[in-house]
């Protein structure tokens, strides 16, 4: 889930007229709110998404609107029910608009404290590094003083890499990636989204990634997907995202039945809600049940997948892996009677 996709119309114009941000006068989608939101319904593509994303960023400038965006995303979340968020944030869009990564991280930790303070929800950091711009921008950014400061100290526990996909393979960040292993970081990407399921084997050999985002194309390479199975790779898989993006032409098109039948791990996600449609995760994983009418063991298998595949602490997964079967055993309890 990327923090910037959180950015819902409503927040967005409210930050514009904050910020005195000028929104684009030549696009019709700018009008209002209302029109945004209906814009955000017919994305033709990953990178008709993505222009609309940028630009929404351009109304974040100080801490207190990461704050506002942050905690806006963590108040949806508790409405579902989530207890813990890894999240991306992209520092290399803001520092471009001459934002500090001290800004930026400031804003996002005071949002998270308050989440776990109040509504109970846990959450780590990632740091996702753009692929559209040159590689040498990512190691650079990587090796500022303050963004290593953050992963010294905890605060951003891993690395990701995204934005458009298919012209920028996973090695040409082998780099940055190398860096992070050195430190120990978690690593994941961006692969089989748009890009082809080689993608995801240089992601996990170039790369030496831990999780798969996406991944859904991983169907097309049995080998790949055998491989993946026996190995346990988690994949984030983002169904509505997916859908409205142009991946698959519908839910039912992902492989999720296919996941479940080979043993691949994965967790339901919900990508960037705020830009399609509102749809959080809740409204992700009805969307699977309506497609697959998955059995209440099939859901458990699921969400304790998520859960062991998180990077918070073993404590916390126990927690939630708890809170699982609790919850489990009482719709059981009710449903027998």
């Amino acid at each position: 889930m990327h923090l910037e996709g959180a950015l819902t119309p409503e927040v967005l114009f409210r930050l514009a007229s904050k910020n005195n941000v000028q929104l684009p006068s030549d696009d019709a989608a700018f009008a209002s709110p209302e029109a945004l939101a209906e814009r955000y319904k017919k994305f033709s593509s990953l990178d008709d998404f993505l222009h609309y994303y940028y630009i929404g960023m351009s109304v974040l400038v100080d801490a207190s609107d990461y704050e506002a965006l942050a905690g806006d995303y963590f108040q949806h979340a508790s409405a579902d029910g989530v207890m813990h968020a890894e999240v991306f944030f992209d520092p290399q869009a803001h520092l471009a608009r001459n934002v500090s990564y001290e800004t930026v991280l400031s804003g996002f930790m005071a949002a998270r404290e308050r989440a776990e303070a109040e509504l109970g929800i846990t959450s780590e950091l990632i740091c996702c590094f753009l692929r559209h711009l040159p590689a040498h921008n990512a190691t650079e950014t990587f090796r500022l003083k303050e963004l290593q400061a953050s992963l010294a100290d905890g605060k951003v526990i891993g690395v990701g890499l995204d934005s458009s996909e298919a012209s920028f393979p996973p090695e040409l960040f082998t780099e940055v990636y190398q860096q992070a292993t050195v430190l120990g970081l978690r690593r994941t990407a961006h692969a089989g989204e748009e890009g082809p399921p080689a993608y995801i084997r240089r992601a996990l050999e170039d790369l030496k990634v831990e999780r798969i985002d996406h991944g859904i194309r991983l169907i097309e390479d049995p080998a790949l997907l055998e491989e993946v199975a026996r190995r346990g790779i988690l994949l984030t898989v983002c169904p509505l995202s997916n859908v409205l993006l142009r991946c698959v032409p519908s839910v039912a098109e992902l492989p999720i039945r296919k996941f479940l039948d080979k043993g691949v791990r994965f967790s339901i996600s919900s990508d960037d809600p705020a830009y399609f449609g509102g749809n959080y995760v809740l409204d992700n994983y009805r969307a699977v049940q309506d497609a697959f009418e998955l059995t209440v063991g099939e859901w458990k298998r699921i969400c304790e997948n998520a859960i062991r595949g998180s990077w918070c602490s073993e404590d916390r997964k126990n927690e939630m892996l708890g809170r699982l079967d609790s919850v489990i055993q009482r719709w059981s309890s009710e449903g027998s009677a």
